[in-house]
């Protein structure tokens, strides 16, 4: 029998947002999966926890991913954490659950504290719906191509933003979205936690060059005059791959494109699939 994964939610910042089934599932598990070993061996030690680890990360993922595999196909439970907030959301550990799913290892989700909802619910914006878009490409032209993309979306915009891009980020913003509301939450749970509700002018202005401290969760009001186009297969095959040209699984572009569209995720990937072939 295969052991399981357990998908186990930390806290952001906060160590009172600790919960009871948290703290025992890290201490029944055989092994952890952390994003950085040393943040992890922080919170364990706080529940003076011992238990061996595994780094899984951006940069090891793919070597680290099959061993990980073999582990559970072997019986052995592991729990996946991040270094704050629930883990696989923005997050390599994404691909971990999907190698468990094409194993058909069970996953279990131990819920705990979020960066994205916790700022949606202090922000003020209207959260009926909305589009989370993590972070933003780290090339320029890219990230300009998709903040022209989502323009028109009507719905509530949540991006996460490393502090030293947030600038040049909101000067990105304004100049394709026009001056909106937007509520700037950092620090999250922690003591110098903040929470901005401005516009996007009075933003830039604000941050400057400056370049605060901290974990940052950015929250763009949607726009209000335009309606999304509607795109045909073709175009919605052709964004998706573009994404896959820059490096984007084929699985996760067209479900970037089919949540941005409406079209079926599994018609969305044949087709890009065809034409990236094409140009292979």
């Amino acid at each position: 029998m295969a052991g399981k994964l357990y998908v186990v939610g930390t806290p952001i910042g906060n160590l009172g947002d600790m919960s009871e089934r948290m703290a025992d599932t890290l201490s029944g598990v055989d092994f952890i999966v952390a994003e950085d070993t040393r943040v992890t061996s922080k919170l364990l030690n706080a529940l003076d926890i011992k238990k061996p680890m595994i780094s899984y990360n951006g940069y090891n993922k793919d070597g680290r991913g099959g061993q990980i595999i073999e582990r559970l196909m072997l019986g052995e439970s592991c729990a996946i954490v991040s270094d704050a907030g629930m883990p696989c959301i923005s997050d390599p550990g994404v691909e971990l659950v999907s190698l468990c799913a094409e194993n058909e290892i069970d996953v279990v989700s131990v819920p705990g504290p979020s960066a994205l909802t916790a700022a949606l619910s202090v922000s003020g914006m209207y959260t009926g719906r909305f589009v989370f878009e993590g972070f933003l490409p780290v090339n320029r032209k890219n990230k300009l191509a998709r903040l022209n993309e989502i323009k028109v979306y009507p719905h509530t915009l949540v991006f996460y933003e490393a502090p030293h891009k947030l600038s040049g980020t909101l000067k990105d913003m304004l100049e394709i979205f026009g001056d909106r509301k937007i509520c700037i939450v950092r620090e999250i749970t922690k003591i110098y936690e903040e929470t901005v509700r401005t516009t996007l002018s009075s933003a830039v202005e604000r941050y400057g060059e400056v370049s605060p401290k901290g974990e940052i969760v950015v929250i763009v009001d949607g726009n209000k005059n335009e309606a999304a186009p509607e795109l045909s297969l073709e175009e919605a095959a052709a964004k998706a791959a573009r994404l896959i040209s820059e490096g984007v699984s084929a699985s996760e572009a067209a479900k970037r494109v089919s949540a941005d569209t409406g079209i079926k995720k599994g018609d969305i990937y044949k087709a890009a699939i065809k034409i990236s072939e094409e140009f292979e």
